[in-house]
């Protein structure tokens, strides 16, 4: 299923709501549109109402608000550390980012003006079905609820100098996802899935989720062990080589084999040209 969280011009107030997403290439009665549920998949059982809004119509928000939090995951494909000059680490290099970083397809990116460089980062993105402690690997299909698109925004030339991520990773609009959740998706296909990221248009990053040096069940159980997971929350599991700097005016898409494509736009007031030479200390991801 493809579950999408959306707001329409039919729903009073424009309040968020849940469906299931139906596409042409699916074969069915309804293509190109969503098939309205009640409540959230995420908190508890949920049914069809039986309303169905066209695609058309619907405006597309991130698919979840984490309710704690954004895990993510550095320097999990080899290239991309050998790219920014890092060693990979022999466990997973994890950082946290806020709820409030957390945007929609086609909500704008914005470039903030304490920074020169921020960079796009495609990758494939877990959803927590359930509350989870020391999860052991043969069981992370039991907490996973899905999976999503997420772009890890990242202020590069904020890393060094900062000496810790907060800034680099956690400002506010630093985390795009969606399109939607995907849940039918199973750890073998997850795990071999290929990612590409455009810059208006033009493919910057190329590369496949069979490259992880941790893979998802690594992920999860690693990160379970020293915090909470939680219904909601979200795991981003490391980008492909390629990374590199986005403007304003510019649009940066993200997609990935048989999720979708998830895009956003750059605005703000920050530089109107960046710097490569910014990335300091030899301390990024």
């Amino acid at each position: 299923m493809r579950i999408a969280r959306f707001s329409s011009s039919r729903t009073a107030g424009g309040e968020p709501r849940y469906g299931l997403v139906e596409l042409a290439a699916d074969g069915g009665d309804h293509a190109d549109s969503i098939a309205v549920i009640n409540g959230d998949p995420l908190a508890g059982p949920v049914n069809l109402t039986g309303e169905i809004v066209p695609l058309s119509e619907a405006r597309l928000l991130s698919p979840v608000i984490p309710r704690s939090k954004v895990v993510g995951v550095g320097r999990n494909f080899a290239a991309h550390a050998a790219e920014l000059g890092n060693e990979v680490p022999t466990t997973p290099m994890t950082f946290f980012k806020p709820n409030t970083a957390v945007i929609g397809p086609g909500e704008a990116i914005v470039h903030p003006p304490y920074s020169q460089q921020v960079s796009f980062e495609g990758e494939l993105a877990v959803v927590i079905g359930r509350i989870c402690k020391e999860v052991p690997i043969e069981r992370v299909p039991e907490v996973i609820f899905g999976y999503t698109i997420g772009n890890d925004v990242t202020a590069r030339d904020l890393q060094g100098p900062d000496k810790q991520w907060s800034r680099a990773k956690g400002s506010d609009t630093f985390c795009p996802l969606g399109p939607w959740i995907i849940t039918h998706l199973d750890l073998e296909e997850a795990g071999n899935l290929s990612v590409t990221t455009t810059l208006d248009g033009e493919v910057k990053q190329s590369g496949n989720t069979a490259q992880m040096v941790h893979d998802i069940p690594a992920l999860v159980a690693y990160i379970s062990s020293f915090t909470t997971l939680l219904p909601g929350d979200v795991i981003l599991t490391g980008t492909p080589e390629g990374v590199g700097p986005m403007t304003p005016g510019q649009t940066v898409s993200v997609e990935i084999e048989g999720i979708g494509t998830l895009t956003n736009p750059v605005v703000g007031d920050g530089p109107a040209s960046t710097d490569e030479s910014h990335n300091e200390a030899g301390d990024s991801k």
